[in-house]
């Protein structure tokens, strides 16, 4: 059997008959044809093209029958045996093969053409094109064919000399079917279920490109869709899929388990939507391959085919379960509108009315619909329905119940009869039917006032429309495949960039937040687009990204990012876009990937979602990105929070300005300005309310051209006030011809501060370009002083020194106008200026040209103006003789040239001593050492060197040279200043003893700076005596140890000479030396030793006796005296005159029986006759009648622990303390009545102190001046308590 290629006739032969039977599809009639011949058919073939058919009978022969010409060729012995297989190609060349392993091919006529003989039985023969390196021949020019069921072989027509034979590995079985697919592949399948897929392209001839185990025991079939691109076999009893582009991928398995017999014939249909199989049971499978894709949506509604007779109906946003409706017809078209769903083909629709709970059963069929003509496509909304076929759009109630009375608005037809043009598309909103025209126009007719509102024409013919949810905004592609947003509001139309030539259609975003972002789809991709209304520079599209769509996935619906898209298989699949990852989880992504999404973000005008991204990025970058954006979108609130957020006070404060402009060109002019895009933003001033903002802006850029021409249209009043400005800039960038114009144009004549700096202007521009008298002219009558420096400074500059001079002097620049005098040698206005001339350079230069006419008087005034002392010293030695004003100066400026010159001077005149002087000065020791050797004025020069900063070399020269003089003396002393102490002290100890106290007080100094023992000890062997015999003053020994800070031994020395001097009746010496010796161990913390501290204690007692007894206080006299008295061995030299004031004053005071005691010893034969005759006989009648009468001792308390005692007692007798004792009265201190001495820190008793200075000015202990004011009574006194003396 064989149908025709119009699959009108059916062919047919039968076993052991020669008739053919025709059977015709359409009238379902059958004819029989006689073959003309006798033998029994075996095979037939209807050709590709043509009507004729081709039969082949078991003895070789042929019949070539034209349906359409009923004429029949036969043609005997084609073959010699039966003819089995056979095929026509496109050119109606015939190929047969047969039993007899001959292959023949044939013309249409029957003339064989070409014939090749073959090893075995051939079967199964195919035409087809071979795979060639050049790639012209297109015509089917070769024959493979199944030889022996085991080889393929290929035969070339054009190369009939060089068949193929491919053998294939033994292990896969016979060959049992095989197929032509693609560029030139062949794919195979063997008995044993194995698949193998070749080239015939000529280099890969004989190679396997794939090879695969399909089936486990057995492979019955092989077919391939080269519509559906994919390729199924069958075996075992299953069927599986393979996808033609990756052959690896299975694509899918049909199990068959009820086929018991095994399989037989796999064959699709052309369009690939059918695949067909029999079985070996007598059973045929037929399977849906793919459904075709029909779908729609209506807001977020969307309806889809999920079998061939069942749509469904779902809402995925709002979470609705989905409805399977099922319908009568298999659909071509399906439509869905808020509550109806529409289905149909040609003609016809059928309408259901959809459930409001969401079930099945809810579902009823309304009506069915017949239109006018063939059904192109159909829109619904809420009420109404249009359905567009033929050119012509029908628009009509859904449910005509809802409307009564006007019957017009029923339903309606578009065009009207009078409009000659075909409608192409049209679409259906909430309140307009739009469709676009092949004459370009797009109308919009209003549903509710049932009539058109707007229409816009368009170039070319509008082939598709797609209005977003409002139809306030619409895409719609044009012939050309181009693609426009068209906004009715203002009737404006928008060019989409990039748009697809392939692009199959558009949706619009349905999430209420995300307005003005749309889709466009075609077969593998989808472009993101947004409409961005309101931005600075207009309204305009612009493409956000894209994002592969997977293989026949047609887009239905898109929510939030989220594409809802109909699969082949009848499901929905959604995808996100590309240009919406941001809307996953961001905790956990990379910054540079946060950045990429950021910008898109900012493309879709994202911001909240942006504002969280530069949240987690918190990077000045970003923050300063997304605010940019803001401007640019014009969201100013935003901006304001952004700015404010990143702490840019500016901008904020900016933005707080301008954020209630209502005009839109003026609010969008000052945002561009923001974002630096000057040029855009002087337009939109100048199309705004505003325009003179234009020029401010320009003002405040130093945009001069500009703003001079903005100034011109919008404030020619301005025009001076920017003149100026632009000359200042033009100034400063020497452009001075164009500065001087600009500052001519600037002068006003009424505003007088301005015309200043424009005359100003002109003035230095007009010097500048050389016109100088008018330039010197208007800066002499100009006010401004440092005009007048300014135009002097560049006349300077060009050599004009008259004129210069002139503008400086009158500009009171007295300093700059002398300079320029000088360097045009006008000395007489130089010497009139000079008065006014602060600057020594000037005056230097005044000095030197007088000093070159000789009158040196008034060069030395301007050289002492100058401070150039140098020069005044010259000329008072060498030219006006004065040496001692010439003295004077170098001594007050300290100046070393100057001192050398007065060294010169004097050596000239032979005073070597001042020259020396002089030379030492200005530190030119050696020079001077020199002339003191020559002239014998070494002591000269060793006393200028001892007064000056000088070096050990210049010391050390001059102790050799005394040295040498034998003047140990001096020699000793510059040692020592050099630090040489051995030799120092080597000269002082053979000073002469003219020299001696001043050679040891050195030798004592040069000792305590060394701090060596070896010279310690050799200058205590010369004090000691031990070198000449001759022991030298014990004061000389507490120098020593005082300088080598040995304060013990120091202490120890200072005993010896205060007993010494005591025992000589120096007193007061020996006071002094203990009290001094007392301050420096006290300053040194050292502890004070107890007989030093006592023996000053007595001495201090002996003092105290002469001032009471002076003052008239004669208890503290005789009280003081009792103490010395009974220490008189420490008063060897006036042991009876001390007795005899003791007794003398006791008897005075009332002391009778101490008196008496004292006299008693002075009766002793040793003393008796030392008494002064005065008080002898006196002092004899006291001892011989005897009064012991005595006045009692007033007690005061103990500082320390308060016992009563004597106030004269200093050891407690209580706490067996050492009291401290009043340097003013000599008795014990006491706590509440205490003072210091301000100098020496020894205490007194407050009271008594300040009494005693009432007649004395020093203190008695430490003998510096003192009056009662400066005592301060003391209420804490417990560090003078702590013993400062060894116990």
């Amino acid at each position: 059997m064989d149908w025709d290629k119009d699959g009108d006739i059916l062919a047919v032969i039968a076993e052991k008959s020669s008739c053919i039977y025709l059977w015709d599809a359409n009238t379902n009639k059958t004819s029989q044809l006689d073959s003309g011949m006798r033998d029994q058919m075996s095979f037939l073939l209807w050709s590709k093209i043509g009507s004729s058919l081709a039969v082949g009978t078991i003895k070789g022969n042929l019949l070539i029958y034209n349906r359409q010409t009923s004429r029949k060729i036969p043609v005997l012995g084609k073959h010699t045996k039966r003819i089995t297989c056979g095929c026509w190609n496109t050119e109606n060349l015939l190929a047969l093969g047969g039993e007899d392993k001959l292959i023949t091919i044939s013309n249409q006529e029957g003339d064989t053409i070409r014939q090749t003989s073959v090893r075995s039985e051939p079967s199964n023969m195919q035409f087809s094109m071979i795979k060639t390196d050049d790639r012209t021949s297109t015509a089917e020019s070769t024959i493979s064919v199944v030889v022996g069921k085991k080889t393929l072989f290929l035969f070339n027509l054009n190369e009939p000399d060089s068949p193929i034979n491919l053998e294939f590995q033994q292990r896969y079985g016979s060959i049992v079917c095989y197929n032509w697919y693609g560029d030139g592949y062949i794919m195979i399948g063997f008995s044993r279920g194995i698949f193998v897929v070749i080239s015939t392209y000529i280099r890969e001839i004989g190679q396997e490109i794939f090879q695969a185990r399909n089936h486990k025991d057995s492979l019955t079939s092989i077919a391939v869709s080269q519509t559906l691109n994919k390729a199924a076999t069958c075996g075992d009893n299953c069927i599986k899929i393979h996808d033609l582009a990756e052959l690896k991928d299975m694509y899918a398995i049909i199990n068959l388990d009820d086929e018991n017999k095994g399989l037989g014939t796999l064959s699709w249909t052309d369009d690939g939507q059918l695949l067909a199989l029999s079985t070996q049971r007598g059973s045929l499978h037929v399977f849906l391959t793919k459904l075709p894709i029909l779908g729609d949506a209506c807001s977020t509604k969307i309806a889809y085919l999920t079998s061939l007779l069942e749509v469904t109906v779902a809402n995925p946003v709002e979470g609705e379960v989905p409805i399977t409706v099922s319908v009568d017809v298999e659909p071509n078209f399906v439509a869905v509108g808020l509550y109806h769903l529409a289905v149909g083909m040609n003609n016809r629709a059928w309408f259901y009315v959809l459930g409001e709970n969401g079930k099945s059963s809810c579902v009823k069929k309304l009506k069915d619909v017949e239109y006018l003509g063939t059904v192109a496509s159909v829109c619904l909304h809420s009420d109404y329905a249009a359905a567009l076929f033929e050119g012509k759009v029908q628009l009509h109630l859904i449910e005509s119940e809802i409307l009564d009375a006007q019957e017009e608005r029923e339903t309606r037809l578009f065009p009207a009869v009078d409009d000659k043009c075909r409608i192409l598309c049209h679409a259906l909103t909430g309140d307009f039917l739009i469709y676009g025209t092949d004459t370009g126009v797009i109308k919009y007719f209003y549903i509710e006032d049932w009539q058109f509102v707007n229409d816009y024409r368009h170039p070319v013919s509008v082939k598709k429309i797609f209005p977003d949810p409002n139809g306030t905004r619409l895409v719609f592609i044009d012939e050309k495949s181009d693609g426009f947003v068209y906004c009715p509001v203002n009737d404006a139309t928008y060019e989409i960039p990039d748009f697809s030539p392939t692009i199959k259609g558009v949706l619009w975003e349905n999430w209420p937040m995300d307005k003005g972002v749309f889709i466009a789809y075609d077969d593998d991709k989808v472009y993101t687009y947004v409409f961005h209304k309101d931005t600075i520079q207009g309204s305009k599209v612009i493409l956000a990204g894209g994002t592969k769509v997977p293989f026949s996935h047609k887009p239905l619906l898109l929510y939030n990012g989220e594409l809802t898209c109909q699969t082949q298989s009848g499901k929905v699949n959604n995808i996100f876009l590309g240009t919406h990852s941001f809307l996953d989880n961001l905790k956990d992504v990379a910054p540079n990937e946060l950045r990429q999404m950021l910008t898109q973000t900012l493309m879709l005008k994202r911001f909240s979602d942006a504002w969280e991204m530069c949240r987690i990025l918190n990077d000045q970058a970003a923050w300063n990105e997304l605010a940019r954006a803001c401007l640019h979108h014009m969201e100013v609130e935003f901006a304001i929070r952004i700015y404010r957020t990143i702490g840019n006070v500016g901008m904020v404060m900016s933005l707080e300005q301008i954020k209630g402009i209502e005009d839109y060109n003026l609010l969008a002019g000052h945002l561009a300005m923001f974002s630096n895009d000057f040029n855009l933003a002087q337009d939109l001033y100048l199309a705004s309310s505003c325009p003179v903002a234009a020029l401010e802006m320009r003002r405040d850029l130093q945009h001069w051209d500009s703003a001079l021409q903005l100034a011109k249209r919008l404030a020619p009043d301005q025009i001076p006030f920017i003149s100026k400005e632009y000359a200042i800039q033009l100034e400063f960038t020497g452009d001075y011809v164009n500065a001087l114009a600009h500052y001519e144009k600037g002068i006003t004549g009424d505003n007088k501060e301005h015309d200043e700096v424009c005359l100003a202007g002109v003035a230095q521009m007009s010097i500048r370009m050389g016109d100088i008298r008018r330039g010197v002219n208007q800066a002499l009558k100009h006010p401004s002083r440092v005009l007048k420096r300014d135009c002097g400074a560049i006349l300077e500059n060009m050599k004009q020194f008259s004129e210069a001079a002139q503008l400086y002097e009158k500009g009171l620049y007295y300093d700059k106008a002398a300079s320029v005098y000088i360097r045009c040698k006008n000395w007489a206005k130089v010497g009139e200026l000079l008065p006014h001339v602060s600057s020594p350079k000037i005056h230097s230069q005044y000095a030197k040209a007088k000093e070159a006419d000789g009158r040196y008087k008034e060069a030395v005034v301007a050289y002492e103006n100058a401070k150039q002392w140098n020069s005044v010293i010259r000329i008072y030695l060498d030219h006006l003789n004065n040496p001692e004003k010439a003295v004077s100066i170098v001594r007050e400026t300290q100046s070393l040239d100057g001192a050398k010159m007065v060294a010169r001077f004097f050596l000239q005149l032979g005073d070597y001593g001042s020259a020396i002087q002089f030379l030492v000065m200005s530190k030119c020791n050696n020079e001077a050492f020199t002339l003191a050797q020559q002239h014998n004025k070494m002591e000269i020069y060793a006393d200028i060197i001892g007064s000056e900063d000088t070096t050990n070399e210049d010391y050390q020269s001059i102790a050799l040279y005394f040295e040498g003089e034998k003047r140990h003396f001096q020699a000793g002393k510059f040692f020592l200043l050099c630090g040489q102490y051995s030799r120092a002290l080597k000269h002082f100890l053979k000073c002469p003893s003219s020299e001696d106290n001043a050679a040891i007080e050195m030798a004592i100094e040069t000792v305590g700076q060394a701090k060596d023992e070896l010279l310690t000890s050799q200058l205590i062997d010369h004090l000691m005596g031990e070198s000449d015999g001759m022991p030298k003053d014990a004061k000389y020994l507490f120098r020593l140890y005082m300088a080598l800070k040995q304060y013990r031994e120091a202490g120890r020395t200072a005993i010896i000479i205060a007993r010494e001097e005591q025992s000589a009746g120096n007193y007061r010496n020996a006071h002094d030396v203990l009290f001094s010796m007392y301050a420096e161990l006290k300053s040194q913390k050292i502890k004070i030793p107890s007989e030093m501290a006592t023996n000053l204690m007595i001495l201090h007692s002996y003092i105290l006796v002469k001032i009471h007894v002076k003052n008239g206080d004669h208890m503290k006299g005789a009280r003081m005296l009792i103490r010395v008295a009974n220490n008189i061995s420490k008063f060897p030299s006036h042991i009876v005159p001390i007795l005899t004031s003791t007794v003398i004053e006791c008897h005075r005071a009332g002391l009778k029986n101490s008196a008496f005691s004292f006299a008693a010893m002075l009766m002793r034969p040793e003393y008796r006759n030392k008494i002064d005759a005065k008080y002898k006989k006196k002092i004899e009648a006291m001892v011989r009648r005897p009064d012991t009468s005595e006045t009692e001792e007033a007690t005061t308390p103990c500082p320390f622990c308060e016992f009563l005692l004597p106030e004269c007692e200093l050891l407690c007798p209580g706490c067996k303390n050492n009291i401290p004792y009043c340097i003013a009265t000599g008795r014990h201190m006491l706590k509440d009545d205490w003072t210091v001495c301000p100098h020496c820190d020894f205490p007194a008793l407050y009271s008594e102190f300040k009494i005693m200075l009432n007649n004395e000015s020093t203190c008695p202990m430490c003998s510096e001046r003192l009056n009662s004011a400066q005592l301060k009574k003391m209420s804490d006194c417990t560090q003078y308590l702590r013993t400062e003396v060894e116990q």
